[in-house]
């Protein structure tokens, strides 16, 4: 998919997308320290390269690693700073692609890809492009963790609907509702998503409805791409056993 759909699909939901979560707060810090307890150490330099508005970023600095974050999505990145520094955080952010990163080689002990954002790269060159720079950033036998949906199971079903999520303000105040439609390609591996959010409008509701595409990447596939990226020691980490929401692929900078 082009870079600059993508990035209008999260420019367009910057705003909103905390409200894809029941309690965006609480899900940070529970995302936060599910990678922190991968992660292993105090206060390690980290990256987040798809970091949006900053649910797994905030979450690490709230757990005292040092952060940086980038995003496609220019008004995504903005919001994660912001939101850092509401909570008296640290987080520098920058527009950046994954495939491209602006930065010198070495330069961070972990690296972190999570929900889902490796599979808007729908070929396989541009995946290893994106493995390939998050390995350059990284230090010799520097962390890489990357979150996927588990698309085994979701190869097999072909899902074409989520279920609900509500999100009702702590305040008390009235509901937003999300949803996602899918649509999968002929190759049964790509599929377009219509994400709808049903905002509250005095009584009423106001639909709102963004689109992307994915690629349903699967694990062996993954790790495969990863390793010829120049990662060792892969495994992936489920989320019974992290406390993480989705499958955590774990690995290491090579030599």
């Amino acid at each position: 998919m082009p870079e600059s759909t993508v990035a209008r699909f999260y420019d367009e939901l910057a705003d909103d997308y905390h409200l894809i979560y029941a309690d965006w707060y609480a899900s940070m810090r529970r995302q936060g320290e599910a990678l922190d307890a991968l992660i292993g150490r105090d206060h390690a330099t980290v990256l987040d390269c798809s970091c949006g508005i900053g649910t797994q970023a905030i979450g690490l600095a709230l757990r005292g690693h040092h952060v940086t974050g980038t995003d496609l999505s220019p008004r995504a990145a903005a919001r994660a700073a912001r939101e850092a520094a509401r909570r008296n955080l640290s987080l520098r952010t920058a527009a950046a692609d994954m495939r491209r990163l602006p930065f010198p080689g070495g330069r961070f002990d972990t690296v972190v890809c999570a929900d889902n954002s490796l599979p808007h790269l729908t070929t396989e060159q541009d995946v290893h492009a994106a493995l390939a720079e998050m390995r350059r950033v990284l230090r010799p036998s520097g962390l890489l963790l990357v979150s996927t949906r588990p698309y085994d199971d979701l190869l097999r079903a072909h899902p074409v609907s989520t279920p609900p999520q509500v999100h009702r303000p702590t305040d008390g105040g009235e509901r937003t509702v999300t949803f996602q439609l899918w649509h999968w390609h002929d190759d049964g591996e790509h599929y377009d998503l219509e994400h709808f959010q049903l905002l509250p409008a005095g009584g009423d509701w106001r639909v709102q409805v963004r689109r992307t595409t994915y690629w349903a990447l699967g694990r062996d596939r993954l790790t495969g791409l990863a390793v010829d990226a120049g990662f060792v020691d892969p495994e992936w980490r489920m989320p019974e056993e992290t406390g993480f929401f989705q499958p955590l692929l774990v690995a290491r900078a090579g030599a």
